[in-house]
């Protein structure tokens, strides 16, 4: 095994200070180090193919940073999520960056040897080639940016949110004193697992001392004191936590962040319990006041708006279950301030709360929403805790340690996992029931066919309908099963695995039996556009007979053209987001079918769970372009309803009718829900207690969660006419937030059309 001094730098940094124009040199030898460890036993591959990535991957310090850890991951490498899945390689751009490249025939001929080499060596292809055909059938398709289609798998271990706690209070020495004894007392078992933790946890310390040197050297030519002393400040930081625990502040936030980008975790859970203590510790020793806790706090979250993961990134405060509540509230409300003040995207602050809390937390919430900041993201424990008992069925004890990642997916922090690994597009699924099995975009039969016409009643639709939603659930569970089988066969993933209970105990990997609950969550989409669809078939076919199914389908195929008529009374069908009882029970009943069969699949996979999450990223905009025009009066194309929300335009009632609809669909029947909602700048400054009020209610009600966007119409048109004014204007898009001039034209039309209240 190599020495911590003979890690510190890889074959490919050398050859890139060398001068090589090859902009694959850290694929190449990533590649290389693979191909030479094929026999070994997968712990030691694992920690040979790290050694290769780390620190090549990471980018220099700037003179300016106060906290070191800039990554850049190869597009040939290994990681649970940033890159790919497990061992990945992306070849669409490597052959981008090949095009465009000027190397010559031999440097080309060997980044296409090493193409070939991935093709069916990748984890993901791995994966894909161990399917069943029961499983190919349904999910005969990767690509689902451009394919129509119902389902689709995703390959990637998302959501892991690792025991910080347990990393801070013993410090890498202390994770390695912990490992030998695992080793003492096995009796050999394990041993190659545990022999590679040791040496990835060298590799987190030889990262620490590698920027730790940087640091030093950048202090030597500092344009001013200042910075000279912050940069000597970070080296010793840094240089301290390769060996001992943290003792501050600073020292807990680096060695956590070094950890992190090393492991390929994306979310950083319960940050306030973590570090509160560390924060008044400072506080009460005078290492800091509260405005350089401020200020670290605002340097910490401009690295984690560098590392540009607008999808996750995600750091929670607030809820039961915190052991100080007193060090953690203190932490909490800096964490709003440093939102407040630093105006980015990113960290995803997300607010836990309860009616026992300390109220100053969500009045500072309300306070940071209301200058127009997209966080935090706001969630009812009061609900969600039983919720969660209920989804999981775990004790409250462990219920009380969920964690939203992601795009609003919820896992137990550093006790589960619940990776979302398939999309579901049910308005798709709605379509090819309509149309017979035939999917109106394509032109290809993807479901039984039948005909249109011989289906009498609205059960019997409704019934068809639930056979194409079902086949598809059963497929990506299974998809998900050989997901974590393929993947705990390839590699442990030694960081996560050692910060996830159980795992050490237990002598396994994280995904092949080691985390005390392995579980994995489906996304799906077009929820509402479904059930307001299915309301105005039941109305006007099969309740008033104003018109035929297969006069329904004819126009929906032609997306209403020369349809008008048709098109209206579909449009003045009863809404979901209403609170019209016909229009919200069909919800309730959509709702909980996918979320029933879905559930009932966990141990038919053998999983510990497998929950619907309904969230938002760019998946309903995307999944609208290949999706006919729907029932509901949607045309073919537009984008679909926003998770859990109204179709844009179609909640007409007001605020109230609007929040009464969400609160009827069981939170306790999936992992996770976004509820966007977007208020104007007067109600939320002007009003402000007639806003406290409306979501008062809401949340006593049974309202789980809120991302608000505060903003007028007027800045989101002027922004889309004169976009180089408006680069600080952040919205809720779903489960992120981006600049709104960042998006693509449809994703800013469709909130231009949701309902501003």
């Amino acid at each position: 095994m190599q020495t911590l001094n003979e890690i510190d730098f890889t074959k490919a940094d050398l050859r890139a200070r060398e001068g090589s124009a090859n902009p694959f040199l850290r694929e190449l030898d990533f590649t290389a180090v693979y191909r030479k460890h094929l026999a070994s036993e997968p712990p030691q591959r694992e920690l040979a193919c790290l050694r290769a990535m780390f620190p090549a991957s990471f980018e220099p310090m700037q003179e300016q940073d106060v906290f070191a850890g800039r990554v850049s991951y190869p597009l040939v490498g290994f990681s649970p999520e940033p890159g790919g899945l497990g061992y990945y390689c992306r070849e669409p751009e490597i052959l981008q960056i090949l095009q465009d490249s000027q190397l010559s025939a031999e440097e080309r001929r060997e980044v296409l040897e090493m193409l070939n080499f991935w093709r069916e060596r990748t984890t993901a292809s791995k994966v894909r080639a161990a399917y069943p055909p029961e499983v190919s059938r349904v999910l005969p398709s990767d690509d689902w940016t451009r394919e129509s289609g119902m389902a689709f798998p995703l390959y990637r271990m998302a959501g892991t949110v690792l025991d910080y706690a347990k990393l801070l209070t013993h410090g890498l020495g202390g994770m390695r004193a912990q490992v030998q004894q695992r080793i003492a007392d096995g009796n050999g078992s394990g041993h190659d697992f545990f022999s590679a933790t040791l040496g990835a946890l060298d590799l987190v310390a030889a990262s620490a001392r590698h920027y730790g040197n940087q640091a030093r050297t950048l202090s030597e030519s500092a344009n001013s004191e200042h910075w000279k002393r912050e940069l000597e400040v970070t080296a010793e930081v840094l240089l301290r936590i390769s060996t001992e625990a943290p003792q501050s502040l600073r020292e807990a936030i680096q060695l956590m962040w070094l950890y992190a980008l090393l492991s390929g975790t994306w979310n950083y859970g319960r940050m306030d319990v973590y570090l509160g203590p560390f924060l008044a510790r400072d506080l009460e020793d005078g290492r800091l006041d509260e405005r350089a806790a401020l200020e670290l706090l605002q340097a910490f979250w401009l690295r984690m708006t560098d590392y540009d993961n607008q999808y996750n990134n995600r750091v929670i405060i607030g809820g039961v279950g915190r052991a100080n509540e007193v060090e953690a509230d203190a932490f909490a409300l800096l964490a709003l301030e440093a939102t407040l003040l630093v105006h980015t995207n990113q960290p995803q602050l997300s607010l836990r709360f309860h009616l026992r809390q300390n109220p100053a937390l969500y009045e500072k919430a309300l306070e940071v929403l209301s200058e127009g900041r997209t966080f935090p993201l706001l969630y009812n424990d009061d609900v969600n805790v039983p919720s969660v008992m209920k989804a999981f069925q775990v004790s409250r004890e462990e219920a009380e340690q969920y964690v939203p990642f992601g795009c609003g997916e919820y896992v137990l922090e550093h006790r589960s996992v619940g990776s979302p690994n398939g999309l579901l597009n049910m308005a798709k699924c709605l379509e090819v029931t309509l149309h017979g099995g035939r999917d109106v975009v394509s032109g290809r039969q993807i479901g039984p066919k039948q005909n249109i016409e011989d289906v009498a009643t609205f059960d019997e639709f409704w019934a068809a309908y639930c056979g194409q939603v079902e086949r598809r659930v059963a497929a990506l569970a299974l998809q998900e099963r050989i997901e974590y089988d393929v993947t705990s066969q390839e590699a442990p993933f030694l960081l996560l695995s050692l910060l996830h209970d159980d795992c050490l105990e237990r002598c396994k990997p994280i995904f092949g039996g080691g985390v005390r609950y392995l579980g994995g969550t489906l996304e799906t989409y077009g929820n509402t556009n479904v059930a307001d669809s299915l309301t105005a078939i039941q109305e006007l076919v099969y309740t008033k007979k104003k018109y035929t199914l297969a006069q329904i389908a004819q126009a929906c195929a032609a997306s209403f053209a020369f349809h008008d008529r048709l098109h209206r009374d579909l449009l003045d069908a009863p809404k979901y987001g209403n609170d019209d009882s016909s229009a919200d029970e069909m919800a309730v009943r959509v709702h909980e079918h996918v979320c029933r069969v879905t559930r009932e699949q966990a141990q038919k996979a053998g999983l510990h769970s497998y929950l619907v999450v309904i969230i938002n990223n760019w998946v309903n905009a995307m999944f609208g372009v290949t999706t006919g025009a729907t029932p509901d009066g949607r045309l073919a194309g537009e984008t679909l309803a926003n998770a859990n929300n109204p179709q844009p335009g179609m909640d007409r009632n007001g605020a109230t009718a609007f929040l009464n609809s969400l609160v009827k669909l069981d939170a306790g029947l999936h992992a996770g829900a976004v509820q966007n909602m977007k208020f104007s700048k007067s109600l939320f400054k002007s009003h402000r207690p007639i806003l406290k009020s409306l979501l008062d209610v809401y949340f006593q009600n049974g309202g789980a969660q809120a991302m608000l966007t505060v903003v007028d119409r007027g800045d989101l048109e002027a922004a889309m006419r004169e976009p180089e004014k408006w680069g600080h204007l952040m919205v809720r898009v779903g489960g992120f937030s981006a600049r709104f001039i960042d998006l693509p034209k449809e994703s800013q039309l469709d909130l231009l059309r949701r309902t501003l209240y």
